[in-house]
């Protein structure tokens, strides 16, 4: 279903709306805060409920005890004395003696006396209400005016005045009616009050049950929003680990960002380090899969520019041996190391190489004194952990930063990204190491240290193609001591050992470093010389078997002169085929024999039989 860009606007406002009121992108810490802060703010709310209910239930509760009820009491209190001074009123209206008569005046005064007293407790401001007031006042007027009505009376004690009573009745009775409308307005009054207390009590409840609903309800689901917002990058990253327990890094199942707090820092970096340890994954899987070491220090040099070195240089350190070789990237004649050359003859002026330890010039300057280039780089040399040793050194350079500590940071950032390929590749170069090592005991000849003849099985194609590519002449001189047998025979296995190292250093001295020179079997050695023109291999046999006649070998019972008989074949020149340009220089070898030994012969056809297959 396809969605409307107003959609995708909605709920884009949507997301927005709901990360700003759950903090989705506030830090965890300050995040809980809020959240606690929200906490308290609606404790408060339901405290100010309470407390402004209790607060209005009080005064009310104490207009109705403090105020109306004392109020109705005093109205009471005057409605009884109004009632009692009515019925003395009632006496005085029959015959009754003067006696009688005076004795009624003084208990009706006293009743008058009475209210009159218990109209100062009254409020005539009406306890807040109008009526209350209107009919508080009117009673204290109607009191006025009976009590005023009463003194007239009481002045005229003779009988002649009794006659003047109806009127004094008649504003008891309407002193009686506004007691009672007044009684009625306070008792009106007490059940409003009450009233209004029970509907305080029930919108309160009301109000509060809801404040509480509509907390519990936006607790739930803030707290829903932010476990989750928690609780799911979390778990991603337990199950990330646990992938990676198993060894597999699947890059499809990266952390989805969905905020910008803390967990999604959290996120952010985990892919990152998922992204790095899938990159160390592969790179370690590719160089695995190299030929050789030069394949290897091919790659890191591609891996350090792209972390973003582009000054370094890859030295390599034998096994066993003193002296180290720039092997990575591949230096111009005209070109130099950064280093003192002394370094290359001794690695172990080599800092680096020597301790096993980095040595940067960014933490301590000058520390090595090697470095030639001071005065204009930094620099910073990783050794390559070999079997526990040093196998090599990786050196980084740089700019000079100054005093800039920016600059600093990144090159330690740089360096530390970079070392960790070259930690990843420090295994795979001790294996291909220990594999050479284990090639070349296999391809060498365990005496003299030449190629055997298995070397020249393996490579032989690789020579005929390079010789045919390049159209050049490879000569093949097959060497043989003469009676060496005796040599055994009479001076022992040792001797005839030494004898033959020596003469395969001397044919070695005979020919070109480039050449190659192999123990084919027994006393028998194949010299090999690459790219000669015709004719011109003889006279290099020549060389050799002067060379040899010339030399003395010192034994312990004094000196020995040998002597060598050599063949001589051209490939392609003699043959197509290479073995059997091998062939025939063991033709021409035995021809040497057979015509004296001590002497080089170059095949010729007519030595050929045709008798051997090859």
């Amino acid at each position: 279903m396809r969605v409307s860009p107003i959609q995708e606007v909605l709920a884009s406002l949507t997301m927005r709306f709901i990360k700003a009121i759950t903090f989705v992108d506030l830090p965890i810490r300050k995040k809980f805060k809020i959240f606690s802060g929200g906490v308290l703010f609606w404790f408060a709310v339901l405290f100010l409920i309470a407390a402004g209910t209790l607060l209005s239930i009080n005064s009310k509760s104490a207009l109705i005890v403090g105020t109306l009820l004392p109020q109705g009491h005093v109205v009471q209190t005057i409605d009884t004395e109004l009632r009692a001074l009515r019925g003395e009123l009632n006496e005085l209206s029959g015959p009754s003696e003067a006696t009688g008569v005076t004795r009624s005046f003084e208990l009706a005064k006293r009743h008058i006396a009475a209210v009159n007293g218990s109209l100062g407790a009254l409020d005539l401001g009406g306890l807040g209400e109008e009526s209350v007031g209107e009919q508080a006042r009117a009673l204290v007027s109607a009191m006025a005016a009976l009590t005023q009505r009463f003194n007239s009376l009481a002045e005229r004690t003779d009988t002649g005045a009794v006659g003047n009573l109806d009127e004094l009745r008649t504003a008891v009775s309407e002193a009686i009616a506004a007691s009672d409308r007044l009684s009625d307005s306070i008792t009106k009054l007490s059940i409003a009050t009450n009233a209004r207390i029970g509907t305080l009590v029930r919108y309160a409840l009301g109000l509060a049950v809801a404040v509480l609903v509509l907390a519990a309800g936006l607790q739930l689901l803030f707290t829903k929003w932010i476990a989750n917002s928690i609780a799911d990058p979390v778990g991603s990253i337990i199950d990330q680990i646990h992938t990676l327990g198993t060894g597999d890094v699947d890059l499809s199942n990266k952390i989805l960002i969905t905020s910008k707090d803390d967990i999604g820092v959290l996120s952010t970096e985990f892919n990152h380090l998922m992204e790095s340890i899938h990159k160390m994954t592969m790179f370690k899987r590719v160089i695995e899969e190299d030929d050789s070491l030069e394949d290897v220090y091919s790659r890191l040099g591609k891996v350090f520019q792209e972390v973003g070195i582009h000054e370094y240089m890859i030295y390599d350190v034998p096994t066993g041996g003193s002296k180290m070789k720039a092997v990575y990237p591949q230096l111009l004649p005209e070109q130099g190391i950064a280093c003192d050359a002394a370094i290359l003859d001794n690695c172990n002026l080599c800092k680096a190489k020597k301790t096993a330890h980095t040595i940067s010039s960014t933490a301590y300057p000058d520390r090595c004194k090697m470095f030639a280039r001071g005065h204009e780089r930094e620099h910073v040399c990783l050794p390559m952990l070999v079997g526990g040793n040093a196998g090599g050194v990786v050196q980084f350079m740089f700019e000079k930063p100054g005093d800039d500590r920016d600059a600093v940071d990144i090159i330690h950032k740089k360096v530390l990204e970079a070392s960790q390929y070259v930690k990843e590749s420090q295994s795979v170069i001790e294996a291909k190491r220990l594999m050479g090592t284990l090639r070349d005991s296999a391809l060498n000849d365990s005496l003299t240290g030449l190629r055997n003849r298995r070397f020249l099985q393996e490579y032989a194609e690789n020579l005929v193609a390079g010789a045919l590519r390049r159209g050049k002449c490879t000569a093949l001189i097959m060497c043989d001591i003469d009676y060496f047998k005796q040599v055994n025979d009479t001076h022992g296995h040792t001797t005839g050992d030494a004898i033959l190292k020596e003469t395969a250093n001397i044919i070695g001295k005979s020919i070109r470093t480039a050449d190659l020179l192999i123990r084919f079997g027994g006393e028998e050695f194949l010299a090999v010389l690459l790219d000669v023109k015709e004719g011109e291999s003889i006279a290099v046999a020549e060389k050799i078997r002067q060379n040899v006649e010339k030399a003395k070998f010192k034994l312990p019972e004094g000196i020995l002169q040998k002597t060598i008989s050599l063949g001589v074949s051209e490939f392609p020149t003699d043959t197509k085929m290479f073995w059997q340009a091998i062939k025939f220089a063991d033709v021409a070898l035995y021809k040497a024999k057979e015509s004296g030994r001590n002497r080089s012969i170059r095949f010729t056809p007519e030595m050929w039989t045709g008798g051997e297959h090859f």
